[in-house]
């Protein structure tokens, strides 16, 4: 049964275990590269529309994606979990079943638009004064000195640092894009201190140029975000900032304070490589300026 399989988290190397149905929509997803927590997300939901039939989801109708969004909003599911969820489903039914019928039935809900909290710059530096310990210290002046999401800090490694020109690379993420964020020397100083005492015991074998700046306590692994979102509620509670925050907080406060401080709108959007914050120019973005030169004309660094 596809219901009973999709309750079960294995591996794409071990198909034996895995009911055809699942295993052809692991496929499709790594043919397509989908982000990994992306394709766990989507078996996810795939799993509870399962549970909700109590059959295979090939021999779902029409009716029944009909009557499990109606189920989604009983149960109290939030927009944002309800559009995930038939996000998912969507992709069972046009990619790996091919059922286009099931596939109109999904439609998604407006999110309602929120101006995010941010911290004002006292808090921020409050914020960081309170971090005591080093890598704690250079997590949070990272994620807030360039605007870097937590996944971002976390993955970033010996090369991704370039000292010639003060900026860190930042390949892939997301969106599947590049781009180039500002490197402070008070920023790149905390990281020479912290390259100095930063566990090495997963560094046999490794070319130094590969190695994380921040390893986990795995071999061949980086530290988790769920590790850094616990050191930031820890940091904000000895800070004793009361606002109900996040560590996604820090990355709009850089974005704020910069345009407060009157940087240039479409640098910013250079700098987070998104357009929630700056909308694209009428141009399409061809005006947007390339980081390092803006950086060093600009000096727009903390």
């Amino acid at each position: 049964m596809f219901a009973t399989s999709l309750r079960m988290e294995l591996p794409m190397n071990n198909p034996t275990t895995i009911s055809p149905l699942r295993q052809r929509m692991i496929e499709d997803m790594y043919a397509r590269k989908l982000n990994p927590l992306t394709q766990k997300g989507h078996l996810r939901a795939c799993r509870r529309f399962a549970r909700f039939l109590r059959r295979s989801p090939d021999t779902a109708s029409p009716d029944d994606v009909r009557r499990f969004q109606l189920q989604l909003i009983e149960d109290g599911a939030s927009i944002s979990t309800r559009n995930r969820t038939m996000t998912g489903l969507r992709f069972l039914f046009r990619v790996t079943l091919r059922r286009l019928d099931l596939a109109s039935e999904i439609y998604h809900l407006k999110e309602p638009e929120r101006l995010p909290l941010i911290l004002s710059q006292q808090e921020a530096r409050r914020l960081l004064a309170m971090a005591r310990r080093l890598h704690v210290r250079v997590l949070l002046s990272l994620a807030y000195g360039t605007g870097l999401r937590v996944g971002e800090v976390v993955r970033l490694k010996v090369k991704h640092i370039d000292t010639a020109q003060d900026i860190i690379r930042v390949e892939q993420s997301k969106g599947r894009k590049d781009r180039q964020v500002m490197l402070s020397p008070e920023a790149l100083d905390l990281l020479r201190q912290w390259w100095k005492v930063r566990p090495t015991r997963w560094d046999a074998g490794i070319d130094p140029q590969e190695r994380w700046l921040f390893p986990g306590r795995r071999v061949g692994q980086h530290l988790t975000t769920r590790q850094v979102n616990r050191l930031f509620h820890q940091t904000t509670q000895a800070a004793g900032i009361k606002k109900v925050v996040n560590l996604h907080a820090l990355r709009h406060s850089f974005a704020t304070h910069l345009f407060d401080r009157g940087v240039d709108i479409r640098l910013i959007q250079a700098l987070l490589e998104t357009s929630t914050y700056c909308p694209p120019t009428a141009n399409g973005g061809s005006d947007l300026v390339s980081v390092s030169s803006a950086m060093r004309r600009d000096g727009a660094r903390f």
